[in-house]
């Protein structure tokens, strides 16, 4: 019987040199929806990738596409072009001796449909941007330019499963976005399965349905980008999404110490270093110790004072560094807008305790 997944890799392992790259990953990828492969360069990101488009064979492990085993060592391994998948890598590979309409064109003869009536060279290249684009060669065209080419021509022959590696990277914000939500829409009304490739936390949480973030070659934690970002496993996670704080205390009578004042840790042993997470936004800056700034809730405990070390407006907040004067410490809080107080300027900050998470130290 048929899974109802357009990819599954399952307990994938590799390496190259005596040196594991991936190991014991798995992963399965729904018809429609999207995945991104998350995680700093050197993760194993792209190896994952170019297995799954079989580009390179694991050492152990299975890759199934649509329910049927495509490769395995020893077993089989079935060569990328009969795969029914699309590619967009980050080298392009366009066809140097080919224009641009017969470079998109070209994808056409991998359409899984009969006939071809869903977008001509024409539409897809307005659709990247690159109307007018037709007869150019791909020398003529900037980077940005041969990534949309390379984007249009993925597309063209709309695959079952679409695999991309970093493929809006080499595009200015303002179009990367459009032409990002503009493939993602696409692909997803086809109910094209789509792989992609990223080290951007926040690219990763505008586009995908669930991101699987990967270190050291593994598969560390995955799920819808809500969950992911709320529910971290670990304080690595927490700060690959955002800025962090960290306060490291030892558990006493089931709570810890803390610049604001005790901490309750229920389940960590007596003795325990454990890792109090806050992100700056959850840090509130009040003017006095009453509690009365203009962000104060009734959930942020007791205030600690600290005085400021440095405040820059990064356009849409303000980060505020400030040494905490009970233990030395030194914390970032974010407020919106421009707020940029001068330095030695005493402030009191205001922990929400039900935005920190708890992990216990690894020491």
């Amino acid at each position: 019987m048929k899974t109802n997944y357009s990819l599954e890799l399952i307990n994938i392992n590799k390496s190259f040199d005596n040196s594991k790259v991936v190991e014991n990953l798995n992963l399965s990828i729904p018809p429609g929806k999207v995945t991104c492969l998350l995680g700093p360069s050197g993760c194993g990101k792209s190896t994952t990738l170019r297995i799954a488009a079989g580009l390179e064979q694991q050492d152990y492990g299975k890759v199934k596409i649509n329910g049927n085993l495509i490769s395995e060592p020893n077993v089989c391994h079935l060569p990328p072009e009969k795969r029914n998948i699309g590619f967009m890598f980050q080298d392009f590979a366009l066809f140097p001796h080919l224009n641009v309409k017969k470079n998109i064109e070209f994808g056409f003869t991998n359409n899984r449909y009969k006939q071809y009536d869903h977008f001509s060279s024409d539409e897809l290249l307005k659709k990247v941007g690159l109307d007018g684009f037709q007869k150019k060669y791909p020398h003529t065209l900037s980077g940005g330019e041969q990534q949309r080419i390379a984007l249009a021509r993925a597309i063209s022959g709309m695959p079952m499963l679409m695999l991309m590696d970093e493929p809006f990277s080499g595009l200015d914000k303002r179009l990367r976005d459009e032409i990002r939500d503009e493939t993602i829409e696409m692909l997803r009304d086809q109910g094209v399965a789509v792989l992609i490739v990223t080290h951007e936390p926040e690219e990763a949480m505008k586009m995908a349905d669930n991101i699987a973030l990967m270190k050291n070659g593994k598969i560390i934690q995955q799920g819808a980008p809500y969950n992911i970002y709320n529910k971290p496993l670990n304080s690595s996670v927490a700060a690959f999404f955002s800025d962090i704080n960290i306060l490291n205390s030892i558990v006493k009578d089931g709570r810890t110490d803390t610049p604001f004042g005790p901490f309750i840790t229920p389940g960590f042993k007596e003795g325990s270093y454990v890792e109090i997470i806050i992100r700056p936004q959850h840090l509130k800056i009040d003017f006095d110790r009453s509690g009365k700034g203009p962000n104060a809730t009734v959930q942020d405990g007791v205030p600690a004072r600290g005085k400021v070390c440095i405040s820059r407006f990064i356009g849409k907040e303000s980060i505020i560094e400030l040494k905490m004067e009970k233990d030395g410490s030194k914390l970032k809080a974010s407020i919106p807008g421009v707020f940029l107080p001068d330095p030695e300027t005493p402030l009191w900050l205001s922990m929400r305790r039900d935005r920190c998470f708890v992990f216990l130290k690894n020491i």
